[in-house]
């Protein structure tokens, strides 16, 4: 806006109010708000920019501009529109008490106002029913709480009980009436009970309680206290421990929300500042991780809240404080949860999962450092610990040392090489591997598999250390030293990637290990967390396009890795996913100019070579076989896992693997057949950036193809718009731009709640973008998704805009060579001269050519074509006497009149049109009857 004048701005926005143009509007006001010095006026505009928020449903705005109207007048009644706009924002907000008296203060001061009178008696009914339900509600709670406390009641009869109070815990009313009647108490003897049939009801029904709620969850929180809640999640019983983690979650969550928004209204109660309150739950936490009273179970929990809560959801936030104050407070726990080794050095429980799940969080942490003072500060921090260790005397410090060491390098990789570096450690490392003691091997040789990742570490190891894996894989006697030993080798036999031409082994040699691998892979004699190690070495070796068509062709092992997939194990998730990328090449290749190519040649560097056998045919092969073994349901399996090992970077690898599945038209009837449909909806918001672009364009291929009420039932439908729409981005493919505008077209015919979803997420004007796009599908693409969404009264409006070209170009697009776009453009066309006569009006001043448009409309070969034109131009007759009059001056006359004639390969529907054209112009006494013609007689 180039304008500086409040005043000018206000009109400027009623304007694009009354146009229907509400963000316009919108963008008005408040600028003018910026600008306006005086109170009268400002009065106006924040009661005009209450309107819009109320149109556009945002009601918690609707309600504070409607309330800043009386401020800014400095009177208590404040303005009678104003208020009403404020009772029915509080009406949508569920704040009927308070609606009430805005609505009762308004009928006051204007009587005969129906729409007053209206409000008022809906609130009046609803407040009543209310009451009853309130009124009911309570008298359910009193009685499960009465049977909860009767000692003597059946067992059978108090479990019930505390089942019952988790679903009247889900409803507001429910919710309430157990806070207010002292159900907290009640709940806390539940958790001490120690049975878990109670204790698992009780924390359920406390996340009801807390659940969007911040006062409610600040009492539950200073009540039950969180030495009791982490106690809880200390427990043994796995069911439990999770409950209590999600229960800790939910509030974390409220308390967090809560420090984003206002309190209103009965909430208005002074409470502690939440931040404190996070901190003292969040040093809780970290006092658990080396806690020896905690179970394995229990620490997996704590570390996987800490994961979730603590590191900054985007870097667009500048604030990492929680990040810096975990870091400061307990780096060196989580170092010493990392570096334990429970066989030898003794130290708190562990699950097969606390390695994995302490690396994810150190990376999380390291990840959200903003600076090269912080990120020098953890490396220090880290150094120090490891140094004090590993400068012990003693063999058990040293093997924690080189543990945490092993821990980081899985996580923040560059942390992890700068301790390797340090004196010592790396011969250390390799000495061990020798070692008779075969848990000395073991941490020994899991470091030295970690520490190949670069390919610095992996010449010295393929120096210094390959004959020993060697040696190890062959003599060993024990299978988890051997399984390690081969996965060492097959890092180490990767370091060629997807290059045909760079081996490390002899010829045959990597075919061997990935043999053994599946092998390994199918013993069910092994323990899991061995199992999982053939996993990671395929993860290596299925760079080798022969060993991907030996893996899928082995039945036995793809069904072995599917199930350790769906197994407790959480370390292996990554590693399968890697194998199923490299299975069905979804890696991102980068193919190089023909002339870099050959000029390398002539200079003698080296060029990548592609596998035959990653060749389109045989990847597309491979896929079969994948579907055909179960792969969709590992896969919906592996999505659903609640662990830190599912990182954004293993959802990457599984929105890869979902888009190469569903890139063949006939597999995306499985894919959503077994869930695939649903598994992909958390990765859209859930996964690394080329991670959710890959999941949004796999949900686009579904839904073009598929009917998307099927593959996403219920409300579900709704959560695929938001992910489609971020693919109309300058940043995504021309292909995938092209995807989204095809499957929010078939999504913009389905309903008018849809397309309103479409409109919300602000989808239209990047469509209109499209529409001039170069490429001919795309721009065919975004014309007819744009003829869909025409059919919503928002986006109509928009063609009523004197000060755009969207009417021209919808004419000029109709007299196009591309017929695709002539198609979609006469569509459009057809549906807003249809409801919006008033745009005919308008249609001759587009284009001088327009005449010629709709009559090459007329006579197209196409029936599709011929009968958006014919319906065109029965809108046009039957909007204004002077259209019409033009249109029979015209060849068009002569034109209907064939069309209206009809014939054996003539379309009825066009057939009808046309006629209906005639009997108007006949009507309007443009044309003489057949009859009256034939008599030399005008029309009646």
């Amino acid at each position: 806006m180039m304008t500086k004048d409040p005043s000018a701005l206000k009109e400027e926005g009623n304007k694009l109010f009354k146009r229907g143009d509400l963000e316009g509007a919108l963008s008005c006001y408040t600028s003018a708000l910026e600008l306006s010095a005086c109170q009268d006026q400002s009065a106006v505009l924040y009661r005009n920019r209450s309107a819009c928020y109320l149109k556009l449903q945002d009601y918690s705005k609707a309600e504070a501009d409607a309330t800043r109207v009386s401020l800014a007048l400095e009177t208590d009644p404040g303005d009678i529109k104003a208020r009403f706009r404020r009772a029915q924002a509080l009406h949508m907000l569920g704040k009927l008490d308070q609606s009430f008296l805005d609505a009762q203060k308004c009928a006051q001061l204007e009587p005969k106002n129906k729409a007053f009178q209206e409000l008022l008696g809906q609130l009046s009914a609803q407040i009543q029913q209310k009451a009853v339900q309130l009124s009911s509600t309570d008298s359910r709670v009193q009685q499960m709480f009465d049977l909860l406390s009767n000692s003597s009641a059946q067992a059978s009869d108090r479990q019930k009980a505390a089942q019952n109070l988790v679903v009247l815990s889900r409803e507001d009313a429910g919710a309430e009436q157990i806070f207010r009647n002292d159900g907290v108490k009640l709940l806390q003897k539940l958790l001490e009970s120690q049975q878990e049939d109670f204790v698992l009801p009780a924390l359920r029904t406390l996340v009801g309680l807390c659940t969007g709620h911040q006062p409610r969850t600040m009492a539950i929180v200073n009540d039950l206290g969180m030495d009791r809640l982490c106690g809880v999640m200390g427990s043994a019983t796995s069911a439990v421990s999770l409950s209590a983690c999600h229960l800790l979650q939910v509030m974390f969550e409220a308390l967090t929300e809560g420090m984003k928004k206002d309190v209103r209204g009965k909430d208005e109660a002074l409470l502690p500042e939440p931040s404190s309150e996070l901190r003292s739950m969040l040093r809780h936490l970290i006092d658990m991780l080396p806690a020896s009273s905690v179970s394995g179970p229990g620490r997996d929990s704590a570390i996987n809240l800490l994961v979730k809560q603590v590191p900054r959801k985007s870097h667009k936030n500048p604030d990492n404080s929680l990040s810096l104050w975990v870091i400061d407070q307990g780096l060196k726990k989580i170092l010493e949860v990392a570096g334990t080794v429970p066989e030898v050095t003794g130290g708190p429980s562990l699950t097969d999962n606390t390695p994995m799940s302490c690396s994810v969080l150190l990376s999380k942490l390291y990840d959200d450092l903003k600076s090269d003072r912080e990120r020098e500060n953890f490396n220090k921090l880290c150094e120090e610990y490891i140094q004090h260790h590993f400068g012990s005397s003693g063999l058990e410090s040293k093997l924690r040392a080189i543990q945490t060491v092993s821990a980081l390098l899985q996580g923040p990789s560059d942390v992890g090489n700068r301790t390797l570096e340090m004196s010592g450690m790396m011969e250390a490392v390799i000495s061990l591997c020798a070692s008779e003691n075969v848990t000395h091997q073991q941490v020994a040789i899991e470091t030295l598999i970690h520490a190949a990742g670069k390919a610095k570490r992996a010449s010295f190891i393929t120096a210094n250390g390959v004959a020993l894996l060697k040696d190890l894989y062959k003599k060993s006697e024990n299978d988890q030293i051997r399984v390690r030993a081969l996965v060492g080798l097959c890092k180490l036999g990767s370091a060629g990637g997807t290059d045909f031409s760079m081996k490390q082994f002899a010829e045959g040699s990597t075919l061997k290990l990935a043999k053994q691998c599946r092998k390994w892979l199918c013993n069910d004699s092994l323990l899991p967390n061995s199992r999982r190690w053939a996993v990671e070495g395929l993860a290596y070796l299925t760079f080798d396009a022969d060993v991907k068509e030996d893996l899928v062709g082995d039945t036995n092992a793809l069904q072995a890795m599917f199930h350790l997939a769906k197994s407790e194990d959480k370390t292996v998730l990554f590693a399968i996913g890697s194998t199923l990328v490299n299975c069905t090449n979804s890696y991102d290749v980068e193919k190089p100019d023909p002339q870099m190519v050959e000029l390398a040649k002539y200079a003698k560097q080296h060029v990548p070579e592609e596998h035959p056998k990653d060749a389109q045919p045989f990847v597309e092969k491979r896929l079969l076989k994948l579907l055909e073994a179960g792969v969709v349901s590992a896969l919906v399996c592996m999505v659903k896992q609640e662990s830190p090992a599912l990182t954004e970077t293993c959802k990457e690898c599984i929105a890869r693997v979902f888009l190469a599945l569903v890139d063949r038209q006939e597999a995306r009837g499985t894919v959503v057949a077994q869930g695939g449909g649903k598994a992909l909806l958390p990765l859209v918001s859930e996964s690394t950036d080329v991670g959710k672009i890959k999941a949004a364009q796999a949900l686009a291929k579904i839904t073009i193809t598929s009917n998307p009420e099927i593959a996403f039932p219920g409300e579900r439908v709704y959560e695929v718009v938001r992910p489609l729409v971020s693919l109309l981005a300058l940043e995504c493919s021309l292909l995938q731009n092209f995807e989204a505008l095809m499957a929010l077209t078939n999504l913009a015919g389905i309903s008018e709640r849809i397309r309103q979803k479409i409109i919300k997420e602000k989808a239209v004007s990047k469509v209109e973008g499209y529409m001039f796009e170069e490429n001919d599908l795309v721009r065919a693409a975004a014309t007819e998704c744009m003829c869909n969404l025409v059919l919503s009264p928002e986006v109509q409006k928009l063609y009523l805009a004197t000060d755009s070209d969207r009417l021209k170009l919808l004419v000029l697009y109709s007299g196009e060579d591309d017929e695709r776009l002539r198609k979609a453009a006469a569509g459009t066309l057809a549906v807003l001269t249809g409801d919006m006569p008033e745009l005919c009006t308008r249609i001759p001043s587009t284009t001088s050519h327009w005449m010629e448009i709709l009559q090459a409309l007329l006579l197209s070969e196409s029936q599709d074509l011929q009968h958006r034109g014919v319906v065109i131009t029965l809108n046009l007759i039957q909007a204004e006497k002077s259209l019409a009059e033009k249109l029979m001056e015209s060849e068009a006359l002569e034109i209907l009149s064939v069309l209206a004639k009809g014939g054996e390969a003539s379309y009825a529907p066009v057939t009808r049109a046309a006629q209906r054209c005639l009997d108007l112009a006949l009507e309007y006494r443009l044309i003489k009857s057949y009859e009256a013609e034939a008599n030399g007689t005008s029309a009646p």
